[in-house]
């Protein structure tokens, strides 16, 4: 980008943007490597904010102590879910009780996150669901005339 950039477009990083529809930022950091002849290396995995779980790894452990006897796997087995009527509130308050402060907790909806992480679901369980009978219309009567 640096070397087409300074070639073609006499090093206008606004002009590669309309031209070529590169990221101005992006041609500005390839012209000055190519002048430097050094290369960039950006290492994003160092920016990322570790999660809660991995910051605590207690806290995972607890919460699945507490999910474990509130979920149960999908009946067909064709998902990794675990289907739970349990809350995110409700896993919070079971945290406090089990002895964690609210400063160390993350909050509700932190904890909502954990959960869709690790195939928890909020739903209501399949096997206690009442099935309707569903009446089904015939789209054409007998005594239509057609």
């Amino acid at each position: 980008m640096g070397d087409v950039t300074a070639s073609i477009l006499n090093s206008k990083a606004r002009v590669a943007e309309d031209v070529f529809g590169w990221n101005r930022s992006t041609v500005k950091l390839g012209m000055n490597e190519f002048k430097s002849d050094i290369l960039c290396v950006n290492d994003l995995s160092a920016r990322k904010k570790p999660k809660a779980e991995e910051k605590d790894p207690r806290l995972l452990a607890d919460i699945i102590e507490i999910m474990n006897p509130h979920s149960e796997a999908d009946s067909r087995l064709r998902t990794t879910l675990l289907y739970t009527n349990m809350t995110a509130t409700a896993v919070y308050n079971c945290l406090l009780h089990k002895g964690w402060s609210e400063e160390e907790l993350p909050t509700v909806r932190t904890i909502s996150n954990i959960l869709d992480r690790h195939d928890y679901r909020l739903r209501t369980v399949v096997k206690t669901k009442v099935q309707k009978k569903l009446r089904t219309q015939t789209r054409f009567s007998k005594t239509s005339g057609k």
